[in-house]
């Protein structure tokens, strides 16, 4: 899936999604961990720990969710039955990748130089495995 909008001034899944679709994706993965799929009315009734919200509404944004490519939908009966396409750690992973491609493509070497001014607050592990990551890359050429 590639990267349609991200959102600076945001955190966590509220850069990538509007508010109740971040919502209803952290339900669904949550769900999928128990390798469960969730119905409309199942996810509105956790919604609604919080607020409460129209069932119309729940299903317009996992219908559109489903058209973006995040959500699958089989029916079951007369009812629909909803799981992400991927785990949260994947999309995670995935749209992280995209992000820095785009950042690559767009900025190059003056992105790179400001990742690694942000490395000073990093932890140490994390130094060495871009270390042997450079190291890799460099006897590759």
């Amino acid at each position: 899936m590639k990267l349609q909008h991200f959102k600076m001034k945001e955190s966590g899944l509220n850069r990538f999604f509007g508010p109740l679709e971040a919502k209803i994706m952290e339900i669904l993965w949550d769900g999928r961990q128990q390798q469960n799929e969730l119905s409309i009315k199942d996810v509105q009734q956790k919604l609604e720990v919080d607020r409460q919200v129209n069932f119309n509404t729940v299903m317009t944004v996992m219908n559109r969710l489903v058209e973006k490519g995040f959500l699958q939908k089989r029916a079951a009966g007369r009812t629909s039955l909803f799981q992400p396409v991927q785990s949260r750690e994947d999309f995670i992973n995935n749209q992280s990748r995209e992000l820095t491609h785009e950042l690559m493509e767009e900025f190059g070497s003056l992105a790179v130089s400001h990742m690694l001014d942000e490395l000073e607050e990093v932890d140490p592990e994390l130094l060495e495995k871009l270390e042997e990551k450079i190291n890799h890359l460099k006897k590759g050429k």
